[in-house]
């Protein structure tokens, strides 16, 4: 892999302590970068890791400070808990008890992460970024823009996330890793003295300390926790659930729901949180044909209006294969995506991503998710 070396000589990078942002950092000096590492303090975890290299919180200070040491450069730690609270985990808090999904990674990386970074970049003397994420960015000059494409292990791809980017961070940010396949990360990991057999994956909800989400969501908002009623289609209670915080949309186990006549599986297809209900069906009432979206990114389209009647591929979650679908501006800031295909389990609060090809068009919130006209 090469680098422009001599288009940015000072650099930045940001250093979770997790394996692939220490392998960025490794890269860059090796490629003839004056680097600086920067950690980010999002949250602070109330037990202490018996074992920090299995740490899976997504900014590990102690591992970033080593590495940081190994390669001989300069190493400083950003308190961002107060804006991360605040931008974050009241967010993710909130959207839950609104009967929404809210994607935490997402956020942070608009909200937070790349903000507090390039500022980091600024006040050191350094106008450029680099982070240890999957994807690859490029100057189009025919667009005037820059564009966001995936990261060549399609496994590994983080592009999904970084949607919400904007130009201006586009345009001062590197991925080393873009290019590279994680099998080759792991052999630079024992390079740098690491124990690639103990390095966990950083986890997606980073500040959920506890055993689960549930139990964070009872600590941090005992007030989500109001029992109500579990109804099927026809508005028949069928059961009774402890808080429309605590279930998502295709949720089947822990409904309390074994005992019913019905023949088949039951799953959480409604959250309604105006009245305190959550509606569960069959499986088949878990597709949808179309969606609406607000809160969009457009990252390679100057104005709305040139997605209209657009065809892509779109995914509605990290994980979940890109489908073929069409766009419908209708109005502003809101768009109508219509599948090919039925999306299992789109839930509003996630983000949808608009592909073509490799490059990300941008993306936008699911606000409303129909099924097919039967």
């Amino acid at each position: 892999m090469s680098l422009p070396v001599n288009k940015h000589r000072n650099i930045v990078v940001g250093m979770s302590g997790g394996a692939d942002s220490c392998v960025a950092a490794a890269l860059l000096v090796e490629q003839g970068y004056q680097v600086t590492g920067v950690t980010l303090k999002t949250w602070d975890s109330p037990d202490k890791v018996a074992h920090p290299w299995r740490d899976r919180s997504c900014c590990k200070v102690g591992i970033a400070q080593y590495v940081a040491e190994r390669l001989k450069i300069p190493h400083h730690v950003v308190d961002v808990r107060e804006m991360f609270r605040q931008q974050v985990v009241e967010n993710f808090l909130e959207e839950y008890a609104a009967g929404r999904t809210p994607n935490p990674c997402v956020r942070c990386n608009e909200k937070v992460k790349f903000g507090a970074l390039l500022k980091a970049a600024r006040d050191l003397g350094a106008d450029t970024l680099a982070t240890g994420h999957y994807t690859r960015v490029h100057y189009r000059s025919g667009l005037g823009r820059y564009i966001l494409r995936k990261g060549v292990d399609r496994d590994k791809d983080q592009s999904y996330f970084l949607y919400r980017l904007n130009q201006e961070q586009l345009s001062r940010t590197l991925f080393p890793l873009g290019e590279m396949l994680k099998s080759q990360i792991w052999e630079r990991v024992e390079d740098l003295g690491l124990p690639a057999d103990e390095m966990a994956e950083s986890q997606e909800i980073c500040f959920v300390t506890q055993d689960n989400r549930l139990q964070f969501m009872e600590q941090e908002m005992p007030q989500s926790v109001r029992a109500g009623a579990i109804v099927d289609g026809d508005h028949q209670e069928l059961g009774r659930h402890q808080g429309v915080a605590f279930y998502t949309i295709g949720q089947r186990r822990k409904l309390g729901l074994s005992a019913h006549s019905s023949q088949q599986p039951l799953y959480v297809t409604a959250l309604d949180a105006e009245n305190n209900r959550i509606q569960v069906g069959p499986e088949s009432e878990l597709y949808h044909a179309r969606l609406t979206v607000r809160q969009l990114n457009l990252i390679q389209a100057r104005n709305l209006e040139e997605w209209d009647q657009l065809k892509v591929t779109a995914r509605i979650r990290y994980r979940a294969a890109e489908v073929g679908a069409r766009l419908r501006v209708l109005g502003e800031d809101h768009l109508e995506v219509l599948f090919d295909a039925p999306q299992r389990a789109a839930a509003p609060g996630q983000s949808v991503v608009m592909y073509q090809g490799d490059s990300v068009l941008g993306g936008g919130i699911i606000e409303s998710v129909f099924r097919p006209v039967s």
